[in-house]
């Protein structure tokens, strides 16, 4: 099957062995691959468990049974050795590993005639942009894209504009571009390209289109555009402003529980802990929504610091500047914020969910910075911090739950999406 794919070109990246990939995630694998894995004879001398052993069920019928590669008591999967390297891809070559490890860090979506590409910013060699261009890994990514994207792609409608407004995908595609466009722009810090892009989207939420298409769209989305920028927030001597009181208390308490899901990190131990797991995971719920008192450390990397003390100004990175555009084009890009890629919500939603990424991962930033005895932020604060974040955005189920899209309307409702930006940009 061919594939036309669209390519992240302002990434590069290659694999530096560094195995955290292998320590963090849950690897499902399908019945083939189970059997596959279970016929290379893996034994006790291989460093690894026999058998059933290496599998462990992750829910399903018992017709249609779920399984996922086992992981070690720290996280790790039991293939990962002592040198932080595959047993698998050691002993059998990579077309030998599971699909989904074979994968990441790339996302493939569907879009139209096209497949788009995505990165996943868990991984530390994709913050940093190290390793080959997208175009170099063009041929490895048409392999893979080919054993993803299903036979009929080219019929997977595009994601919804709004919670009423459906376009083509050739339309769609002008709303993309258009956001696209404003965070490539190097006339503003990222904090404000986010702060234009959510108004003027918040116009776009409230609009019809059965009778804006093609180039009477295109007009539309540049009126809108131009009018924010006008108007949308307040310039001195050439710079835009950062304007506006902190964000309420309310909008303080929901920003911190998502923080909280995002600052998460689940082992194997974790999930295996029962009620002791829950009861732990509950008080520290608790704490985060009450927001007194010390941060309960949610990962070994974080020390229990002040609330009080994270809500100071830590600055901003300016290396960070790069990163921070980087990342949201290559998300916006790869469609990875929307429909089927982050659990089937609209354009306009997705964003604002995307968007809050922004200041929870300067909140985590701060969070490790101050687990130091810091109070300024160094852009390897930022980096590592986006890789905490990053690691569940659109892959922790709890991110798609009537929950969390409630907290992200309820945020964008009471317009504190921006005021939260603007509060963890200082």
């Amino acid at each position: 099957m061919a594939i036309s794919l669209t390519l992240p070109t302002i990434q590069n990246w290659s694999c530096h062995n560094c195995g955290g990939c292998c320590r963090q995630h849950a690897i499902e694998v399908t019945e083939e691959e189970r059997q596959r894995i279970l016929s290379q004879g893996w034994t006790a001398n291989d460093g690894t468990p026999t058998g059933n052993a290496l599998f462990e069920r992750q829910g399903g019928p018992p017709w249609a049974k779920r399984y996922r590669l086992a992981h070690q008591a720290d996280g790790a999967c039991v293939f990962l050795n002592e040198q932080g390297l595959c047993r698998i891809h050691a002993k059998f070559g990579e077309a030998a590993k599971p699909l989904a490890c074979r994968i990441y860090p790339y996302a493939v979506h569907p879009a139209g005639k096209q497949a788009t590409v995505s990165l996943r910013f868990s991984c530390p060699s994709v913050v940093a942009n190290r390793g080959r261009s997208m175009k170099q890994n063009a041929d490895e990514i048409k392999q893979l894209a080919r054993a993803i994207v299903p036979e009929g792609h080219e019929r997977t409608p595009p994601p919804a504009v709004s919670a009423r407004e459906r376009v083509d995908w050739p339309d769609f595609r002008r709303f993309v571009d258009a956001i696209d466009y404003d965070l490539a722009s190097t006339t503003a810090s990222i904090g404000v390209k986010l702060q234009l892009i959510l108004l003027w989207l918040d116009i776009v939420g409230e609009s019809r289109f059965d009778k804006l298409s093609g180039t009477l769209l295109t007009e539309f989305l540049d009126i809108i555009r131009q009018s924010v920028h006008e108007v949308g927030l307040p310039m001195a001597e050439g710079q835009w402003k950062l304007t506006g009181g902190p964000p309420g208390a309310l909008a303080r308490m929901q920003f911190r529980m998502l923080t909280a899901q995002y600052a998460r990190k689940d082992t194997a131990a974790d999930l295996a802990s029962g009620w002791r797991g829950r009861w732990k995971l509950f008080r520290a719920a608790t704490k985060f929504a009450r927001g007194i008192g010390n941060t309960p450390p949610l990962q070994t990397i974080f020390r229990e610091v002040s609330f009080e003390s994270l809500e100071q100004s830590f600055g901003i990175p300016a290396e960070s500047e790069e990163l921070w555009t980087r990342y949201f084009r290559v998300k916006v890009q790869g469609l990875h914020f929307c429909g089927p890629a982050y659990y089937g919500v609209p354009l306009v939603e997705g964003f604002q969910s995307l968007a809050l990424i922004f200041p929870a991962t300067m909140w985590i930033a701060r969070w490790l910075a101050a687990s130091q005895g810091r109070t300024q932020l160094t852009a390897d604060d930022v980096s590592q911090a986006l890789t905490i974040s990053d690691h569940h955005h659109g892959y922790s189920p709890i991110f798609g739950s009537f929950g969390f899209r409630k907290r992200v309307r309820t945020l964008a409702q009471m317009d504190e999406i921006p005021r939260l930006i603007r509060w963890y940009s200082q």
